[in-house]
C-alpha cells in the first residue's frame, strides 16, 4: 500500500480512537467510537524518512511537517468534499427537494459519523449535528499534535503501527502493548497499515468523539462568523477544545499553542480564498 498515487481500498477496523499522554491516560468520560468501513480514495504519504538520523532541528522539523502535509491535505479534500454534498442536502431539505440520492448519501455519511438516520429520515436535528462535524481542521493543529504524540516521528509507536497520534484500541492483539501501561488496563496501542489511515482515524476521531465536542463548536462558530478555519489562528483557535486529549488537560493545550506559534515560518501561507 505503501507509495500509491490512488487506490481504493476498504478497511474495517475494530478500534477505538483516543488520545493520551506518554501512551498512559484515558478520559475515564469518553465513549468508545463506534467500527465503520471506510473507503480510502489515495494514499498520499509513503515510507518515512528516519527523523531520528536527522541532526539540524530545523531540517528534522521541515522533514516531518513536509511528510505529513499532502495526507493531511488528502484528508481535508476528502472532508470538503463531504461537506459540500451535506450543505446540498441542507439546501435541499430547507426547499422541500430532497432526492433519493441525497437520502441514500444522508444515510452513508450519518453512518460514518456516528449520527445515524431515524426512521424520520433527514431532519434538522440531524442536519445541525452533522454540519457541526462534518469540516475541515487546520494543518497547523493536526501536525503539531502529530508531532507532539510521535515525538517528531521517532516513537516506536510511529515507527512500527504507523500511529502518529496516540490512538487506542481495546481488543487484543489489536495493536502493541505501551510498555508503561498501567496495571489492570487493556488497551494497546493501535496499529495502522499505513500513516494515511492514522491520520484519517485522527480526523474521525476529533470529528466524532463526544471528549472534543468544544472543539467543534469553536470550529462552528468561526464557521458562522465567516472566520477561516485552516490558518494559525483556527489552529490555536481549536487547541482549546482539546483538554481531553491529555491528562494534562490545560498545560498539554498550552504546550500546542505554543508549538503552533513557535513553527509559525512551516505552515502554509493560506489566503483568505481558503476560508
Amino acid at each position: 500500500m505503501r507509495k500509491l498515487n490512488v487506490f481504493a481500498v476498504t478497511a474495517t477496523i475494530a478500534v477505538a480512537v483516543f488520545g493520551w499522554y506518554r501512551f498512559e491516560f484515558q478520559a475515564q468520560n469518553e465513549q468508545q467510537v463506534a467500527t465503520d468501513s471506510i473507503t480510502f480514495i489515495g494514499q498520499a504519504v509513503g515510507a518515512a524518512p528516519d527523523f531520528a538520523n536527522i541532526e539540524n532541528v530545523t531540517t528534522k522539523k521541515q522533514a516531518f511537517f513536509d511528510y505529513l502535509r499532502p495526507g493531511v491535505e488528502l484528508e481535508n479534500q476528502r472532508v470538503q468534499k463531504e461537506r459540500a454534498r451535506l450543505e446540498r442536502i441542507s439546501r435541499n431539505f430547507k426547499a422541500n427537494k430532497l432526492t433519493g440520492e441525497d437520502n441514500a448519501y444522508a444515510k452513508r455519511l450519518g453512518k460514518l459519523y456516528d449520527v445515524e438516520l431515524t426512521t424520520q429520515g433527514v431532519t434538522e436535528a440531524w442536519l445541525d449535528k452533522m454540519l457541526h462535524r462534518v469540516n475541515v481542521l487546520p494543518e497547523a493543529l493536526v501536525m503539531t499534535q502529530a508531532a507532539n504524540e510521535s515525538a517528531w516521528g521517532t516513537s516506536r509507536f510511529a515507527k512500527q503501527a504507523n500511529n502518529y497520534f496516540g490512538q487506542w484500541c481495546y481488543s487484543e492483539g489489536c495493536g502493541m502493548v505501551p510498555l508503561q501501561r498501567n496495571e489492570g488496563a487493556a488497551h494497546e496501542v493501535a496499529k495502522f497499515s499505513s500513516v494515511q489511515e492514522s491520520i484519517h482515524r485522527y480526523y474521525m476521531n476529533v470529528n466524532r468523539n463526544k471528549a472534543y465536542f468544544d472543539l467543534r463548536e469553536i470550529r462552528y462558530d468561526r464557521k458562522v462568523a465567516g472566520e477561516s478555519l485552516i490558518d494559525t489562528q483556527a489552529a490555536v483557535a481549536l487547541t482549546n477544545g482539546l483538554l481531553k486529549y491529555s491528562e494534562r488537560g490545560e498545560a498539554y493545550v498550552k504546550d500546542l499553542q505554543t508549538m503552533i506559534r513557535h513553527n509559525d515560518k512551516f505552515w502554509t501561507n493560506y489566503t483568505e480564498q481558503s476560508k
